[in-house]
């Protein structure tokens, strides 16, 4: 229910409004209660202001096993707990390894107290010291070199190389919970906003091309599991076309980050203009590859088609970036 409030002027200078007493009251808020002001451009957003900056949540995991009670840790971390206690009648030694599974595939977690009934973690990491343009620019690079060298390891059947880019994975989705976790934070806080010194705005384009660019990671892994099962060489001219079909998706997901990143609107829109046209030219080059592998085995020709589609896909997802891109470039209502 919206609320509307006049202000007044007490003391000839000073602005003054009075807030809900329901509002207070479910806050703890009273009088003598100190509060903190975030201005955000024509907004201005009202906290209570609390000693206690570290959030603490509580997990019964007595049901949970395996890759659910992976998820469930993950959970906890993306939706921004600083201190996870996982508590069960008896937490079972399967359960203690894969919470210290979980607990390693992400950052800054770490496992400070054990008991027969209760495991502790901490995020150690500082908030402030976080930053989401850093860890999607880390994202851009890991996962375009993961595509690249996917490709490498089908030309030269580098089986070693293959599982390096599966291997790699791993760091790509640590990267993007951290993304998810500061985006989070940015919707239940403007003091988080504020200490990345970015508008919300912008926090959620970066996540949103966070979650494009993780994808591009799980195609070039979806190439190397492909490599692992091919035995004999790719022909040359398949071969020169599926590079020349990579070179062109890394080129659109490089132009819809710079536009993203770029401060010049104008710059911004003409690169992810180009970006977006250019993912049409790309699916017309995937098809005449797809016409050339008929003419290959046809178990061959399937699996080669797959890694065409993971090649197509990946500049479909830098086509994505560029229209988040061209909506961070245009004005604000």
């Amino acid at each position: 229910m919206v609320e509307t409030r006049k202000v007044q002027v007490t003391g000839g200078s000073t602005y003054t409004v009075s807030i809900p007493k329901e509002w207070a009251t479910e806050n703890g808020v009273s009088a003598g209660s100190e509060v903190e002001f975030y201005p955000e451009g024509d907004s201005l957003f009202l906290t209570p202001r609390t000693e206690e900056e570290r959030t603490e949540g509580t997990l019964d995991i007595s049901k949970l096993e395996g890759q659910e009670l992976v998820r469930a840790v993950m959970t906890m971390y993306v939706s921004g707990f600083d201190v996870i206690a996982l508590e069960s009648g008896r937490i079972t030694n399967d359960q203690r390894r894969t919470v210290r599974q979980a607990t390693q595939g992400l950052v800054g977690l770490e496992v400070l107290e054990e008991t027969r009934d209760r495991i502790v973690i901490r995020d150690l990491l500082d908030s402030s010291e976080l930053s989401i343009h850093n860890a999607v620019t880390r994202m851009r690079l890991i996962a375009l070199s993961m595509l690249e060298d996917a490709v490498a390891a089908l030309a030269d059947l580098d089986m070693d190389m293959a599982q390096d880019v599966i291997q790699r994975d791993d760091d790509v989705d640590r990267l993007y919970m951290v993304v998810s976790r500061i985006f989070r934070a940015t919707l239940r806080t403007p003091k988080a906003a504020e200490e990345l010194g970015l508008p919300r705005e912008v926090c959620f384009d970066y996540h949103s091309c966070a979650r494009q660019l993780e994808r591009v990671a799980d195609h070039a892994t979806k190439i190397a599991h492909l490599t692992l099962n091919i035995e004999q060489p790719v022909r040359e001219d398949v071969l020169d076309a599926l590079w020349e079909l990579h070179e062109d998706a890394t080129t659109v997901v490089d132009a819809g980050m710079d536009a993203l990143f770029s401060d010049d609107s104008v710059e911004a829109t003409e690169v992810a203009n180009e970006a977006r046209e250019s993912v049409q030219e790309i699916d017309e080059h995937a098809r005449t590859i797809d016409e050339l592998l008929r003419e290959l085995d046809p178990a061959r020709a399937q699996m080669l088609g797959l890694i065409v589609d993971s090649l197509s896909r990946s500049a479909d997802y830098g086509g994505n970036i560029a229209e988040t891109a061209l909506q961070k470039a245009a004005p604000t209502p």
